[in-house]
């Protein structure tokens, strides 16, 4: 099983300076800095120059590729706030 990451998702976390994770949200696969959904152990985890993508063990068995499109928006949180 390999997961591709856009360059526009590597240009984002490389210009953010700080990690991110894709987790499950009612909408489907978020991604979201770990300063939102902390990482758990059981994560896959992908480097992107000084920093890291944690994709969960659920979300890994159905993705196959990052897009800038999963980032979830700030005005989606009031409609789903739980991340598993």
């Amino acid at each position: 099983m390999e997961i591709t990451v856009d360059n526009d998702v590597k240009k984002l976390i490389m210009s953010e300076g700080r990690d991110y994770r894709i987790c499950t949200s009612c909408t489907g696969p978020a991604l979201v800095p770990t300063t939102v959904k902390t990482p758990k152990e059981s994560d896959l985890k992908i480097p992107i120059g000084k920093n890291t993508l944690y994709i969960s063990r659920v979300q890994a068995r159905y993705v196959n590729r990052i897009t800038l499109d999963m980032l979830y928006n700030r005005e989606d949180i009031g409609s789903c706030s739980v991340f598993y």
